[in-house]
């Protein structure tokens, strides 16, 4: 890399690391706690790329943006923040942010951004597009701090103001709805009307054309596509035929398998690819366990908002609520907090209290729309092809082909155990492997055996 790199954070380590990892790849470097500092150095003309904390001792990275955009057009910012919520990903892609990354950030991702950002600018300047001041809410019931959640918010952010139809993937209880709404509320569609439209009042003659009067050019929504009749698809294809100067913006959900539901005549095919000009899949809760404590925090200090006593989870409890499946995903950890909240004897949370209310949560809570007879390798497939879109227009880390192996194998060697009661000789034959290479992947891949009750 070859230029001149601003940086702007008030954490000293971290001005440090990238001092010296950006200095090393051949740039020069200029680094500050103080945002005053940083802007005085824009209006000087130093630096080709920027890379600035959010929340600075003296205002706020994101609120500066505008400015340097009209002092400096075409001067690629990379905003990296510890606040990871939706809004920071919406206000960093409403502010022409170049790049937004979450902290605690990967060091090689960040510099492979700074070298892409270095040769834009070599190439020509992004111009500046401000945003408008509208007032927005402080915060929306999407968080998460996972790397899948973060690529959701940055594709969330890409098609918030184009005109593209989005799908909307994802398990029963993942948010599908909130999101479809987020994406609505935080365009320039917002002052307009959000229609949800039902099959019923599609069937009448005349449904499509009211349907589109109600809209007003805002937005209509289809809540789970594959259940809505084929001949009514028909008459959402012919809606979205129209005159396209005049025409809202089409969203639907689902947690069905579209493939297959296009196989067996349950989703047509010409609405799929109308309806799919943006896919978003929303991670299952399963698919981002670290982000469970800071769903929990938020619930609870949502009730607190509402009126209750705040409260907290041991530590002991938290681990329970990290630890359990939750089938029924965000929207079941949910009313789990809610329950635990009312029914608390003190202000601190047990983990005799989590297990009584999980202990009643039903198992049927699941919805994956995925039916049993799936092939496994269509699975596999499935989940694979997921995790390659959660990355946007990036590649992967690299190492992938050895990462999802041990992401299989360490399950498979875990369950074989259990269903033979931790017994290694019948679990390697089970397998089909050697008993002393059951051995040392158990040590390599730091899998706990216990006796457990024989599964056949």
């Amino acid at each position: 890399m070859d230029g001149t790199i601003l940086v702007a954070d008030d954490d000293r380590t971290i001005r440090t690391v990238l001092t010296q990892a950006l200095t090393r790849a051949g740039c020069k470097v200029h680094a500050t706690s103080s945002l005053t500092t940083l802007m005085r150095w824009v209006g000087e003309g130093k630096g080709d790329v920027v890379i600035s904390d959010v929340m600075m001792p003296d205002g706020n990275g994101l609120e500066m943006l505008p400015k340097i955009a009209q002092d400096r057009p075409g001067l690629p910012v990379i905003v990296i923040s510890a606040q990871n919520t939706i809004m920071t990903a919406i206000q960093a892609a409403e502010a022409e942010a170049y790049d937004y990354l979450p902290k605690p950030f990967d060091l090689p991702d960040l510099m492979k951004r700074t070298a892409r950002a270095l040769e834009a600018r070599r190439r020509a300047g992004t111009p500046a597009i401000t945003s408008d001041a509208n007032e927005r809410p402080d915060e929306l019931p999407l968080v998460g701090r996972t790397p899948s959640m973060q690529a959701l918010y940055r594709l969330i952010a890409r098609v918030l103001n184009t005109d593209l139809s989005v799908l909307i993937t994802g398990e029963s209880g993942t948010g599908k709805s909130l999101i479809a709404r987020a994406i609505h509320d935080f365009s320039d569609r917002r002052n307009l009307p959000f229609v949800t439209a039902s099959a019923a009042e599609l069937q009448d003659i005349e449904g499509p054309a009211q349907v589109l009067a109600r809209a007003k050019g805002g937005t209509i929504i289809f809540d789970e596509i594959t259940d809505i009749p084929t001949e009514v698809q028909a008459r959402i294809v012919r809606m979205m035929d129209g005159n396209a100067d005049t025409l809202p913006r089409f969203m639907a959900t689902s947690q069905a398998d579209l493939n297959r539901a296009m196989e067996e005549d349950r989703l047509r095919q010409d609405l799929y690819y109308r309806l799919s000009g943006a896919a978003i899949h929303v991670p299952a809760l399963r698919d981002r366990v670290d982000d469970i404590p800071l769903l929990v925090d938020h619930f609870l200090n949502r009730s607190e908002r509402e009126g209750t006593p705040l409260r907290r989870l041991t530590d002991e409890a938290m681990e329970m609520v990290r630890s359990h499946p939750w089938p029924g995903n965000v929207r079941q950890i949910e009313n789990a907090i809610r329950r635990l909240v009312l029914t608390a004897r003190t202000d601190e949370i047990t983990k005799q209290e989590v297990a009584g209310v999980l202990g009643s949560q039903p198992e049927s809570e699941v919805a994956t729309g995925v039916e049993d007879t799936e092939k496994l390798s269509t699975s596999i497939g499935r989940h694979l092809r997921r995790y390659f879109d959660l990355h946007g227009n990036m590649l992967p880390p690299p190492g992938l082909y050895t990462r999802i192996l041990k992401e299989m194998e360490t399950p498979l060697i875990e369950i074989a155990l259990e269903a033979t009661g931790g017994n290694q000789a019948k679990c390697a034959d089970l397998l089909g492997i050697n008993r002393n290479t059951l051995r040392k992947k158990i040590t390599d891949l730091d899998i706990r055996v216990t006796r457990r009750r024989k599964l056949m």
